[in-house]
C-alpha cells in the first residue's frame, strides 16, 4: 500500500526531471535560434505550456522529455518564420548572439520567471554546432531545413519524431536535412577548431593593441571579411568590410576614436576569440575564422542586447 510519502517522493522525483530537461531544451534552442535571449524565451513558453495542462492530463504523457522537445522545436519553428520578417527590418547586419565559456557565464531566466544564478546545466554545450560559422551557414536555410538538420545530425531524433515537429512526412524531412547538409558542405565550414587559432588571435590583439597596421594586414588574408552587428543601437558597420587591408584600417579607425578600449582573449563560442571592454564594460565580442594561417572571417558582435551572458567588468 502506498502512502503520501511515496505520492510525495514520486512527485518530487517527476519534477526533478522536468525541470532536469532546461539543459537540453536551451540547447537545442539555441542551436535552432541563434539567440539565447530567444532560446530562454522559447525554453520558458515550453514549460508555461506544460504546466498548463491539467495534472491528469500531464500525467498520461508517457514521456515528459520527448513532449517537452516536440513543443520547444514547433515553438522555434514558428520563432524562425517570424524571424526572417524581423531581420529584414534589422538594422545593420545580423549576427547570432556569442557565447562564452562555461566558466564566465552569467545572467539566466528561472522557469517560473524572475532571474537566478546559472545552474551549469542550463548552459550552451560549446561544441562543433555553436562555432559562429557553423551558426552563421544555419541562417541561411529554411526555417523547416534548420530545424530538420538540428535534431537529426546534431541531437540525433529519428525522422518519424522530426516529422511530428515539422508537419511533414518522415520522406519529407529527411530531404529537409539533407538539403541543409548540402548547404553546410558548400560553405566549407571548419569541423574542428584550427590548432594555431589561440596564437593567431593572440597576435592580432597585439597588432591591434600597437595600431601596427601592417601587422594587421599580414595576419589577414587578403579577401577577408569583418560583419559588425550594432543592431541600431551603437555604432557598427552596416555592409560587411571587406579585404584585409580594408579591415586593417576600420581596426584601427576604432582604437583611435576609443582610447582606452581594453582587449581581452577569450573563447566565444568554443573558440579563441576577443573581447573589447570601455570603462569596464564589455562592447564587442569578436569570433573569428582561419584558413592557412590566416583570418579570414570576423564577426564582431557590438550590439548591447547580445552581449548579456558576457561579464561586465573583467578584473584581469
Amino acid at each position: 500500500m502506498s502512502t503520501s510519502s511515496d505520492a510525495d517522493a514520486d512527485a518530487d522525483a517527476g519534477l526533478d526531471a522536468i525541470v532536469g530537461e532546461r539543459g537540453h531544451l536551451t540547447n537545442l534552442a539555441y542551436r535552432l535560434l541563434g539567440s539565447l535571449a530567444e532560446a530562454e524565451d522559447a525554453v520558458q513558453e515550453t514549460y508555461a505550456r506544460w504546466y498548463a495542462m491539467p495534472s491528469r492530463k500531464r500525467e498520461a504523457v508517457e514521456s515528459p522529455g520527448a513532449w517537452l522537445t516536440t513543443v520547444a522545436g514547433r515553438i522555434c519553428l514558428d520563432l524562425l518564420g517570424s524571424a526572417r520578417a524581423r531581420r529584414e527590418r534589422y538594422v545593420g547586419e545580423w549576427v547570432p548572439e556569442p557565447l562564452p565559456d562555461r566558466t564566465e557565464w552569467i545572467g539566466g531566466a528561472a522557469v517560473g520567471g524572475g532571474t537566478r544564478p546559472v545552474d551549469p546545466a542550463d548552459r550552451v554545450t560549446l561544441d562543433e554546432s555553436v562555432n559562429m560559422a557553423f551558426l552563421v551557414v544555419l541562417e541561411s536555410m529554411t526555417p523547416a531545413e534548420r530545424v530538420a538538420f538540428i535534431l537529426h545530425d546534431v541531437f540525433r531524433y529519428p525522422f518519424a519524431e522530426i516529422a511530428r515537429i515539422v508537419g511533414r512526412t518522415p520522406a519529407a524531412c529527411r530531404q529537409l536535412a539533407a538539403s541543409a547538409r548540402r548547404r553546410v558542405s558548400a560553405a566549407q565550414v571548419p569541423t574542428a577548431a584550427t590548432p594555431g587559432q589561440a596564437p593567431l588571435v593572440r597576435h592580432f590583439k597585439e597588432a591591434w593593441e600597437a595600431r601596427d597596421i601592417k601587422a594587421l594586414v599580414g595576419l589577414l588574408a587578403p579577401d577577408a571579411t569583418m560583419i559588425a552587428d550594432g543592431g541600431g543601437l551603437v555604432g557598427a558597420a552596416l555592409r560587411p568590410v571587406e579585404g584585409g587591408a580594408r579591415i586593417a584600417e576600420y581596426l584601427i579607425q576604432i582604437a583611435d576614436r576609443a582610447p582606452g578600449l581594453k582587449l581581452l582573449e577569450r573563447s566565444v563560442n568554443g573558440r579563441p576569440g576577443l573581447v573589447a571592454q570601455h570603462t569596464g564594460v564589455t562592447v564587442t565580442v569578436a569570433a573569428f575564422e582561419l584558413a592557412d594561417d590566416r583570418v579570414t572571417r570576423i564577426w564582431a558582435v557590438r550590439n548591447p542586447e547580445k552581449l548579456g551572458p558576457w561579464v561586465a567588468d573583467e578584473q584581469n
